[in-house]
């Protein structure tokens, strides 16, 4: 019985082995990597705005995914628990970049960001509007490393 077990394991080994030999160099799906890698080069004059971004003055993040060439932006924001975002886009002004989002979730009832992107500080400038509250603040965001 342990000789069968035994042969078993060896032939199942071999064929593994095989299996990898020859799959290797073949393609195989694409990861999320690369089948997102297209999209990037759709992006490039977004790149900057990819990334990570933390307010100075809280807790508040703001995470750039992506970017597609019409200025679709996928986008998550945490404070610091996950706060759901409606609509984000991004777009060019002569060479200024700039980026939009709506909130929309408990307590944040339609708040807006309005951000202009200053490349040399790595910083996002520009405006908060806390719908709840109808109070409009000034806000800075911060390149995380």
């Amino acid at each position: 019985m342990n000789n069968t077990f035994a042969n078993k394991t060896a032939t199942m080994l071999a064929l593994a082995a095989m299996a990898l030999a020859v799959s290797c160099g073949q393609p195989t799906e694409p990861s999320r990597e690369t089948a997102s890698a297209p999209a990037a080069a759709t992006t490039a004059g977004y790149q900057p705005l990819v990334g990570r971004w933390a307010r100075t003055d809280g807790d508040y993040m703001i995470e750039i995914k992506s970017i597609t060439a019409d200025g679709k932006v996928e986008a998550g924001y945490l404070n610091p628990r996950p706060i759901h975002v409606a609509r984000a886009e991004a777009s060019r002004d002569g060479g200024v970049l700039r980026l939009f989002m709506e909130l929309r979730d408990a307590g944040y009832p339609g708040c807006l960001y309005k951000l202009t992107l200053d490349k040399s500080a790595r910083l996002l400038t520009g405006t908060y509007f806390q719908a709840a509250q109808n109070q409009t603040y000034e806000v800075t965001f911060q390149k995380a490393q």
